[in-house]
């Protein structure tokens, strides 16, 4: 069945009031550039609604990137029709037609924001109700759990036909909510923790350690290729690779075993907060939930954060590991995540690392080293790098393996 249209509806934008033009402006922005390969495609705003006009582009591959769109609660392949009975009838006959199945149940559902239309609800429904019983052999109605929802929606300029309601992403548009870095590793946690941010509108910039010759270019692509695809929910993601060698190795030699954990993450929240700052970002996320290791205690986080006043944000701070795995399949990132690829986290981890590290005690540590200069040497390195979706950095990298065998 050719669609003319497809009906986008906001969800919860329809509750941000003044603001509600912005957060659907950025929504219309959002959708245009996961549709951008899409040429013949032309998008309408209204203040309840949006609509796809498809202008002949099959329905299914636009679905296939819309459905990632955060800012959508649902949204349904439509057919415009003209406000008159026959053409109604005719076009609801032609749907039901090319997708009802035999011993399918039915039932038909009608809005009407047009209240000058002729016929009110009850009355509509029950007319193309009778006129479908009337062309079609063996359908079957069911008011509560029907199979298939003929939906009718009678608008100012036209009517709208469909019999799917699909559920969207949910979430804020990326964008509303301003920008953020986020800390990423290549485990499991901080690629849902992301996702989390960008739902509810955040629009994040990925902060990557990497630890050259200990770290690998298969843990750096690994890294790359997570964001790859948690840019389908944004478009594009600006991947920000630190260097992290020469600090955690001072840090190792100089320093007591128990702490090299907490000051290690410490100057990583340090570089994290500079390039915030050289980003114009206002917070920082990141993947740690409550307890799980040694770094995310509670004593851990406050010991950590004491190096910066900048809002520190964690979404899986209180999901357990099940739930956060379960998340991480859903997005499907998890399979990637488990790839068994050291990151500068692990490589360099004690094997007795303190649960309650003392901020004094971290404090003083610190003060043996020379901060500034190692700072300052890692930022020399940071390297920036637009990513987005679908692109592959592990498979280049084993065909670059291939070429030199």
């Amino acid at each position: 069945m050719q669609y003319t249209e497809i009906m986008i509806r906001y969800g919860e934008l329809s509750t941000k009031g003044k603001n509600r033009k912005d957060f659907i402006n950025r929504l219309a922005s959002n959708v245009q550039k996961v549709l951008h390969d899409f040429p013949d495609l032309k998008i309408q705003t209204h203040h309840d609604r949006m609509h796809i006009l498809l202008n002949g582009t099959p329905f299914e591959p636009v679905n296939d990137r819309l459905k990632v769109v955060f800012g959508i609660q649902t949204y349904s392949p439509v057919i415009k029709t003209e406000k008159s009975l026959e053409a109604i009838e005719k076009t609801a006959l032609e749907l039901m037609q090319a997708t009802y199945k035999a011993g399918m149940t039915f039932k038909v559902n009608t809005r009407r924001s047009d209240h000058k239309f002729i016929y009110d609800t009850n009355q509509l429904t029950q007319m193309v109700a009778d006129y479908l019983y009337n062309h079609m052999e063996g359908l079957q109605a069911e008011m509560k759990h029907p199979d298939m929802v003929l939906l009718l929606e009678i608008r100012q300029d036209g009517a709208y036909i469909s019999n799917q309601l699909l559920h969207g992403a949910g979430g804020m548009p990326v964008g509303t909510a301003g920008k953020a870095v986020m800390m990423l590793s290549g485990g499991i946690d901080s690629p849902v923790a992301s996702y989390l941010a960008m739902k509810r509108g955040v629009n994040i910039e990925m902060v990557h350690f990497f630890s050259p010759p200990y770290t690998s270019e298969k843990a750096l692509a690994k890294a790359k290729e997570l964001t790859s695809i948690l840019a389908k929910y944004s478009g594009r993601i600006n991947f920000i690779e630190v260097p992290f060698a020469e600090i955690q190795e001072t840090i190792k030699e100089k320093l007591p075993e128990g702490y090299l954990m907490t000051v290690q993450r410490r100057f990583m929240l340090r570089l994290a907060d500079i390039i915030r700052e050289k980003r114009h970002a206002l917070a920082i996320f990141n993947g740690e939930s409550v307890g799980q290791v040694a770094s995310q205690t509670l004593e851990s986080m406050a010991a950590i954060n004491d190096v910066t006043t900048t809002p520190v944000l964690r979404p899986v701070a209180t999901m357990d590991k099940t739930e956060i795995i379960a998340k991480a399949e859903e997005i499907g990132t998890f399979d990637l995540s488990i790839q068994p690829f050291e990151d500068c986290c692990t490589i360099f981890a004690p094997p007795r690392p303190k649960t309650k590290p003392k901020i004094d005690k971290a404090r003083e540590y610190e003060s043996r080293l020379d901060v500034d200069g190692l700072i300052e040497r890692a930022l020399a390195g940071v390297k920036v790098t637009p990513i987005y979706p679908g692109q592959s950095f592990l498979d280049d990298l084993a065909e670059e393996d291939a070429d030199l065998l």
